[in-house]
């Protein structure tokens, strides 16, 4: 691959999904409070695979797009930007990717010490180098958002994940290549080890035989991994564009406002343009154009459906707890999908309502007892 390639649709998809969930981001963490007058402390935003800030047919890499829309945010104003307050840092590996990233950013927003916030690009190596360059910009203590969007290759050191997840009020988002499941033979052992933690916990993933199971059991595994590395939520979903290959992402907050947020996010690129994002734990609705068929008829999506009756499974729960569960569990639910789903699938017969009256979010739920033959 040269020095520019083309922008593959699932990566465009992508964009705008880190787009929106910026734009929710930046304010919640930089806003000063009307009340107190209070300007939260420094944020940082890590992108540790840049790239050379523009592909082929001149779209802007993220980190042209992810500074132009700080720095034009509508909230801008209420942000209190300064460079010691907020700090981008932009690691490539590659020499001639890492020198047209400069040259990228200082033709579109002339020289970098001038602007109201810190950019840091380096060379560098995502898996080596972010937790040196975090160290020497005193980034800990305050909040970080690590995106490692690697596309070809997932090798980040578990360490550094957990260092950041032991960091308050922190996430990071990473990417996994269309092609990586398929490919992983060709990935050193010793790499898998450092980044799920062991290697007792990925060959089980590595065992998997069945083609269309694979990045299910490995998506799955790296989410483990993010929860040992100790973020109380983690989010993995799978990014289907308009056209070619989907990609597939895992999310890892220990805010609960942060999964809305992603959520909230994922629902705004879902509804808009044309994306869709499914839960790995589902197969019965991995179609495109599944969600606006389902919204223009008025029914719960199936993926939705399907999901509750797996909570089910387990147990009885009200309408509140099944909520909370697709807030913590699934990919894009938010517990406001809840009582649909439950009205529908009562309607239908697939659950049982276990409290009198009419169905409330207190409502206790089950699956129907099994007929006896």
């Amino acid at each position: 691959m040269g020095v520019l390639w083309k922008l593959e649709p699932a990566t465009a998809a992508k964009h705008r999904l880190y787009q929106r969930y910026l734009d929710a981001w930046w304010p919640i963490l930089l806003q000063t409070s009307q009340r107190t007058g209070y300007a939260r402390p420094r944020v940082t935003l890590l992108d540790a695979f840049a790239g050379p800030g523009r592909y082929e047919d001149g779209e802007p890499g993220s980190p042209v797009f992810v500074l132009d829309r700080l720095l034009h945010h509508h909230a801008v104003e209420r942000m209190n930007l300064t460079p010691r307050r907020v700090h981008l840092i932009f690691i490539e590996k590659d020499r001639a990717r890492h020198a047209h990233l400069l040259e990228e950013l200082h033709s579109r927003f002339g020289a970098l010490s001038d602007l109201p916030v810190r950019v840091e690009v380096r060379r560098g190596e995502a898996g080596r180098d972010s937790l040196a360059v975090l160290d020497e910009l005193g980034a800990w203590g305050h909040p970080i958002l690590g995106i490692f969007d690697s596309w070809g290759s997932v090798n980040v050191p578990l360490d550094v994940m957990s260092r950041i997840a032991r960091n308050r009020s922190s996430e990071v988002i990473t990417t996994f290549g269309p092609n990586w499941f398929s490919r992983r033979e060709n990935l050193n052992p010793d790499i898998l080890d450092t980044v799920f933690g062991g290697r007792g916990f990925w060959t089980p993933a590595d065992a998997e035989l069945r083609p269309d199971e694979r990045w299910r059991v490995w998506l799955r595994t790296y989410r483990d991994a993010l929860r040992r590395a100790k973020f109380g939520y983690q989010l993995q979903f799978q990014l289907v564009p308009r056209t070619g290959k989907p990609l597939y992402l895992v999310f890892g907050t220990g805010s609960p406002k942060g999964l809305e947020a992603m959520k909230d996010a994922m629902w705004k690129v879902d509804d808009r343009d044309g994306e869709s994002f499914h839960d790995p734990r589902t197969r019965g609705a991995e179609h495109e154009g599944q969600l606006d068929i389902f919204q223009a008829a008025g029914l719960a999506d199936t993926e939705l459906l399907e999901l509750v009756t797996q909570r089910l499974t387990v147990g009885p729960a009200t309408v509140v707890e099944i909520g909370d569960w697709l807030l913590r569990e699934t990919s894009r639910w938010m517990p406001k999908h809840a009582l649909k789903a439950v009205r529908e699938m009562s309607q239908s017969g697939s659950v049982t309502l276990r409290s009198p009256g009419k169905l409330t979010s207190k409502s206790l739920v089950s699956l129907p007892a099994p007929v006896r033959t």
